[in-house]
């Protein structure tokens, strides 16, 4: 019988920032996470809702392309996978309030902090059965 391994966790990237965005995924690929990635809130709705209940981690500027900011995407996950651990970046103050459960990283934060979001949210996903 072969060994079964650890659900692989998986985050959705949302940054219009090319050069944020990949130094995001890179960092969470080195975790172990398989990485979406998505430019515009409307790209990252198109995602939630095809797999968001299989998202460990939504990880939002609230600046994006497109006409939906990341606090709005960010309801929008929750709605879709209320568990779901949310972090919602800017170097503005938020335009409004966030979901119950989600984080507000100002910028600029750190790569360990991303790391440490990572495992966060990857040990909840394993300790939920499918």
């Amino acid at each position: 019988m072969g060994q079964s391994r650890p659900i692989r966790a998986i985050a959705l990237i949302v940054e219009d920032d090319p050069m944020q965005r990949e130094m995001i995924c890179l960092l969470l690929e080195e975790s172990d996470y398989s990485v979406i990635q998505c430019e515009s809130g409307e790209a990252a709705e198109l995602v939630i809702e095809k797999v968001g209940g299989c998202l460990s981690l939504l990880m939002t500027d609230v600046n994006l392309a497109g006409r939906m900011n990341g606090v709005d995407l960010a309801y929008v996950a929750k709605r879709h996978n209320p568990k779901l651990d949310i972090v919602v970046t800017s170097g503005r103050p938020l335009p409004e309030p966030l979901p119950d459960g989600a984080k507000f990283w100002p910028k600029p934060w750190g790569a360990l902090d991303v790391l440490r979001e990572a495992q966060v949210a990857q040990s909840m996903t394993n300790g939920i059965s499918h």
